[in-house]
């Protein structure tokens, strides 16, 4: 007997679906201008760092009561990953990540 789900229709499952997408996209283009094949064996160990800090980063904006909208959850993402990155050596460039001095300075807090 097949049991109908519904939790795909939830608004909060397909928000959190769209700030996916958009850390996957800005991901993707982050590691292009940076001239990273996705098959480097470097990301996987990036990306968990990055959740780690992005987790820590999420939970202090909610703590700091801190709105937070799509755009800049993946923002927040992107700055982690940045960090995770740029503590192995790969040099950085400030354009390559998305300008909100929100975002910044809460990354900046829950990391120092």
């Amino acid at each position: 007997m097949a049991v109908e789900h519904d939790w795909g229709q939830d608004p909060s499952v397909q928000m959190m679906r769209r700030v996916f997408s958009r850390m996957e996209i800005a991901q993707k283009n982050f590691l292009e201008n940076l001239n990273i094949s996705f098959f480097d064996k470097r990301i996987r160990g990036w990306r968990q760092t990055a959740l780690d800090f992005f987790e820590r980063s999420w939970a202090k904006a909610n703590h700091d009561n801190i709105i937070l909208d799509e755009e800049k959850v993946a923002a927040i993402y992107m700055h982690c990953f940045a960090r995770a990155t740029g503590g192995e050596g790969v040099e950085i460039s400030r354009n390559s990540l998305p300008h909100d001095e929100t975002v910044e300075t809460l990354v900046k807090e829950t990391l120092q």
